[in-house]
């Protein structure tokens, strides 16, 4: 799993930073799945190594202009380059209205089929690898947030065990892959789960964006292996981002502590936070690791690689090791 930010400004974009937009690649099963999609997110994409051939869901947190405008084009470009085969896009009502009467009025024609999924709080999509849950957030319009979880995996099969047992491989060794316990033609019973290593506990990641701080950010983000959230104000801006319902980097780090996240990604930042302005975007970043100190700040085409809970504690232990020596 791994997340590629494609957007990271607020409201407009700057010469640095597009408007909201990021990708989760599954390379395993090669599929491509965007989080909102602002104006320009598929030049972005062309910028980057991501294969819009790859493209099969688009989860959309509101409706507001810097979170959808580069949808339709990339809708409609995807269509006349025909190397997508099928898209499901989740959001807020009002959404598939929306698209209609892009499609409407510009008298444009999808060569591929596209669904509309309408969300609410819950489940919004499930397979057998992934869950995606959306819960409400507290924003000027209908807001969501997503939660991305990986189903636990069954630990890795000790093949050569198998063969000192005289387990004879075929159709059994699927199933003691599995974890499953076999009866053998011999009469022996074989527990899958002892010929197999620990379990494989799976990702979680969550995404809040526009938000001002609530609990329904802080469930989605419980035990998260990454929380991606808004940070559009420094603290000292806090009116501001009370007047308009979004984070200050403060609010993004408390989630954080409160959820029990193990790592904070902070994004959608105001244009404000330039270099050469009394705040820019260190001195939010010093504010969250006041309170959250495993905290990072998301560039355009920055690359994330969502570890797997065994590599997070070898890192640990590791950095733990340097800083005893």
């Amino acid at each position: 799993m791994q997340i590629t930010f494609l957007g990271t400004s607020s409201g407009v974009p700057t010469r640095s930073r597009n408007v909201s937009s990021i990708a989760l690649r599954l390379p395993q099963r090669a599929e491509l799945w965007l989080f909102d999609c602002g104006e320009g997110t598929q030049h972005q994409i062309l910028r980057s190594d991501l294969k819009l051939s790859q493209l099969c869901r688009i989860f959309v947190t509101h409706m507001h202009g810097d979170h959808i405008f580069g949808l339709m084009g990339l809708l409609a470009t995807s269509g006349l380059a025909g190397n997508v085969q099928g898209v499901d896009i989740y959001g807020p009502p009002g959404l598939n209205e929306y698209l209609q009467a892009c499609q409407r009025y510009s008298y444009t024609h999808f060569s591929y089929p596209i669904k509309v999924h309408t969300v609410k709080p819950g489940v919004v999509y499930e397979d057998e690898e992934y869950t995606v849950t959306c819960g409400a957030l507290h924003h000027r319009v209908t807001a969501f947030g997503y939660r991305i979880t990986e189903k636990d995996r069954t630990g890795r099969f000790d093949i050569e065990k198998a063969k000192t047992l005289e387990i004879p491989p075929g159709k059994v060794y699927g199933q003691l892959k599995r974890g499953e316990t076999v009866t053998l033609s011999d009469g022996r019973v074989i527990d899958g789960k002892e010929l197999c290593g620990p379990t494989e506990i799976g990702r979680k990641i969550a995404y809040c964006t526009d938000t001002v701080f609530c609990e329904g950010a802080v469930e989605l983000a419980q035990d998260a292996d990454v929380l991606i959230h808004e940070s559009t104000y420094a603290h000292q801006d806090a009116d501001m981002a009370f007047q308009a319902l979004h984070s200050t980097s403060t609010m993004a780090a408390q989630t954080a502590l409160a959820a029990k996240a193990h790592q904070l990604i902070m994004t959608h930042f105001s244009p404000r936070y330039t270099p050469g302005n009394s705040i820019d975007l260190k001195d939010l970043l010093t504010e969250a690791r006041a309170i959250f100190p495993n905290t990072i700040i998301a560039y355009d085409f920055m690359n994330y690689e969502v570890p797997r809970r065994r590599e997070k504690e070898a890192i640990q232990a590791s950095s733990l090791a340097e800083n005893s020596a």
